[in-house]
C-alpha cells in the first residue's frame, strides 16, 4: 500500500507545504477482490464435482499419485485436492 504522508504545515514553502488536509479512508476497491473465491463459488463447484464426478485429467493424476509419480503429477496440476479425494476413496473402500 501507499505510504502515509507527513502532515501539511499550511505554510506555501518547505517539505511539508501545501493545506492542512484530513486524510480521506478510501474504500478498497472491487477490482482488488479478482481471483478470491467466494463461499458460493466454492459450494457450486464442490456441488459439480459431486454429481459430475473427476474429469479425465483429474482421474490421469489419481493414478499418477497411485504409483509414486508426485513430480509428473504435480505438472498436471491440482495435487493436493486429488490426495484429498484419494484418502476419502481409501476410507470409504475399508
Amino acid at each position: 500500500m501507499a505510504k502515509e504522508a507527513p502532515a501539511r504545515s499550511g505554510l506555501a514553502v518547505g517539505a511539508n507545504k501545501g493545506h492542512k488536509t484530513t486524510a480521506r479512508v478510501v474504500k478498497p476497491r472491487v477490482s482488488r477482490t479478482k481471483g478470491h473465491l467466494s463461499k458460493r463459488t466454492a459450494f457450486v463447484r464442490e456441488v459439480v464435482k459431486e454429481v459430475a464426478g473427476l474429469a479425465p485429467y483429474e482421474r490421469r493424476v489419481i493414478e499418477l499419485l497411485r504409483n509414486s509419480k508426485d513430480k509428473r503429477a504435480r505438472k498436471l496440476k491440482k495435487v493436493d485436492e486429488l490426495q484429498r479425494v484419494i484418502a476419502e476413496s481409501r476410507r470409504t473402500a475399508h
